[in-house]
């Protein structure tokens, strides 16, 4: 290992310096990297195995490696929805003496895949709009912050599954900028370039035979925007109402929330004769059922995953005949008597294969499905025997796809 080798981390990480930095990245031996599915890009990336768990390694250009590591630790630090940086390795030199691009270390974020690796497995094509509403929800999070992408695709985001759904996470935040308030025209670029690049990318699945060919991609790229301004409309739109009807400033935040977003401050005014009332947002922050499960349980989940769980805690109160109890003391038992039980049924060896949250909302909808089809309850033990010898031991293990990558 060369002397001249420096690593930048926020925290010690003596692991990085037993890596092989002197071999380029695409030449890294077999037993180093981590087969995990990779998206399209246009630098090297692999993932590699790292004292037990597995990180992303970019080789990239030094300046725009700080610069996306400094990026990517400001996003974490506003609690935005993207990778985490852990490196960035520089004075990489090979063993003949010739100079090696540096290299960005983020973590691996469990339990997600590229697009391509989705439509690739075993989703329906469906799933495109899935992917597309996941996508918008993501743009406007990040704008909310100020974060201007540059660059916004399928390809630089990650998918995780959420109670049926997809949540999104930032990749690569190369051509990000952060500002204090994002300008419209700015917002108005990332839009244009998101459905530029998402027609492009799903002919280019069309193209592979995988995606229907009859699918309108022209129209998916269209949703993106339809759906973009849907949601910054009903997150930013001044709202006016006579003074009398005071209960839509509860209807409004109440809308929100259902939406996944808490309202932290409200702009509000009145005309000269006070007859009429205007109100706006002011700080959205998203995360509102998160915040619920987390406080409630401790669990950090997916928003749709946080919904499901929240409602059913809920129903396990209204059945119970405990709807006077607190929801923080029926949430404790809920955990240890409901939940816990029914992921720790599913065999140790298939576990892996979802996320907790995720097993536990597709045990609902199986034993809902069972219980409609049998006219009558069906017990929980049961219908997760069921799910598991029709279902589960037939999924992938999406916290590895080991051997299945796509380049």
């Amino acid at each position: 290992m060369s002397t001249s080798l420096r690593i930048t981390a926020a925290s010690v990480e003596p692991e990085l310096f037993d890596l092989p930095w002197h071999i380029p990245l695409k030449a890294w031996p077999k037993e180093t990297i981590a087969a995990l599915p990779r998206g399209i890009s246009r630098h090297i990336v692999r993932f590699v195995h790292l004292d037990g768990r597995v990180i992303a390694i970019k080789e990239i250009g030094e300046k725009v490696a700080h610069r996306e590591y400094d990026m990517l630790r400001n996003l974490g630090r506003i609690g935005a929805p993207a990778v985490a940086p852990l490196a960035v390795v520089t004075g990489r030199i090979r063993e003949d003496g010739k100079p090696l691009e540096a290299a960005l270390i983020t973590e691996h974020l469990a339990y997600s895949l590229p697009y391509r690796a989705l439509f690739g497995q075993w989703l329906k094509p469906e799933t495109a709009n899935r992917l597309i509403d996941a996508l918008s929800i993501l743009l406007v999070r990040l704008h909310l912050l100020g974060f201007y992408w540059g660059d916004v695709s399928l390809s630089n985001t990650l998918f995780r599954r959420d109670a049926g759904e997809f949540a999104a996470y930032l990749v690569d935040a190369e051509t990000g900028e952060l500002h204090e308030n994002l300008s419209p025209g700015k917002r108005a670029y990332d839009i244009d370039v998101a459905r530029t690049n998402i027609i492009g990318e799903l002919m280019d699945l069309q193209s592979g035979e995988m995606l229907d060919e009859d699918a309108d991609v022209v129209g998916l790229g269209n949703r993106l925007q339809e759906r973009y301004n849907t949601l910054w409309g009903e997150l930013t739109r001044v709202d006016s109402f006579a003074s009398t009807e005071r209960w839509r400033v509860d209807d409004r935040i109440n809308r929100l929330n259902s939406l996944g977003f808490d309202v932290g401050e409200l702009a509000m005014s009145s005309d000269s004769s006070g007859s009429s009332v205007s109100i706006q947002p002011k700080v959205v922050d998203a995360g509102h059922y998160n915040r619920q499960i987390m406080r409630l349980t401790g669990m950090n989940v997916e928003e749709n995953q946080a919904r499901r769980l929240l409602n059913d805690i809920k129903s396990y109160r209204a059945l119970g005949g405990r709807g006077d109890q607190d929801l923080t003391v029926v949430a404790r038992d809920w955990l240890v008597n409901i939940f816990q039980p029914a992921v720790n049924a599913v065999p140790v060896n298939l576990r892996g294969r979802l996320q907790p949250a995720e097993l536990y909302h597709e045990l609902l909808e199986h034993r809902w499905y069972m219980s409609e089809a049998a006219g009558h309850d069906v017990s929980m033990a049961y219908s997760t025997r069921s799910y598991i010898e029709s279902i589960l031991v037939h999924r992938p293990d999406e916290r590895a796809l080991l051997g299945q990558v796509t380049e």
